[in-house]
């Protein structure tokens, strides 16, 4: 058929459609623990210090250079399939899609909040109960690698519960409705609950009046924010079932919280 031929009805078009490349980016032979994957989805256990996008400062060894060595095709799809992201120092659950349907319904999803989002923080401070924070979140006004609390910023909404209580932190579970850039960091910081660790948002390190050696050792060696995305849940884009996964908290959170617990 060429372009120019007249259709008379009733004729079959079928259309075979070719995916160009949407990357220049290069697959990296990076370890990846892969919770999950089929033909349509990737479902991914980041560890902490990985960056998931290339950026300034970052243009290789990020996740996504990993996804690209691990399945060649989603050179075709939108940021090789990264519907979200977790933050450099943030570890656990993220998604990816591998094809452009299930892209679109993995955004949808994010979309329209249905996506289930949940994480492990632990803060500074004793938190006396669950609640939430519905603060816009923008860039800082002055600092532009930061967020803040801004009226004219984009609606944010973290819902939080207390998991379990120390003398001088609370470990939470947080439920995301949106997924702003550093949003449980900031918000926690503005209810005056920083992230342990929280190397941004946290303050100067603060430690215990009366802490034993083991403690102090443990914060001060702890450089990241204590926030790791231990749940996630979808609709799977092909299946249509819910579909739900858990991740172990790294190494060092657990050993963190274990010496908390011992302490009197």
């Amino acid at each position: 058929m060429t372009p120019k031929h007249r259709l008379q009805g009733g004729e079959q078009v079928v259309l075979h459609a070719e995916v160009e490349e949407t990357t220049t980016l290069e697959g990296q032979d990076i370890p990846l623990a892969v919770v999950y994957e089929d033909d349509e989805i990737l479902i991914i256990d980041k560890p902490a210090g990985l960056v998931v996008h290339p950026a300034a400062g970052h243009r290789d060894g990020t996740l996504q250079n990993a996804l690209l060595h691990h399945a060649p095709i989603l050179a075709g799809i939108p940021r090789c399939g990264i519907v979200h992201r977790l933050d450099k120092d943030t570890s656990g659950l993220l998604m990816a899609a591998k094809t452009l349907s299930a892209h679109k319904a993995l955004v949808e999803q994010l979309q329209a909040r249905t996506v289930n989002r949940e994480y492990l923080a632990l803060v500074q401070g004793a938190v006396t109960a669950g609640g939430t924070v519905d603060e816009p979140i923008g860039r800082h006004r002055i600092d532009r690698k930061r967020f803040a609390v801004r009226d004219d910023g984009k609606p944010a909404v973290t819902h939080y519960r207390v998991a379990e209580r120390f003398p001088h932190h609370t470990l939470i579970r947080v439920k995301l409705e949106t997924g702003r850039t550093h949003q449980i960091r900031v918000h926690m910081a503005h209810v005056h609950h920083p992230l342990l660790g929280d190397p941004v948002y946290g303050g100067r390190l603060r430690i215990p009046a009366g802490a034993g050696e083991a403690l102090v050792r443990v914060i001060r060696d702890f450089k990241r924010q204590a926030l790791h995305a231990e749940k996630l849940g979808l609709i799977h884009p092909a299946t249509r079932e819910y579909i739900e996964w858990q991740s172990p908290l790294p190494q060092d959170f657990s050993e963190l919280l274990e010496v908390l617990r011992e302490q009197p």
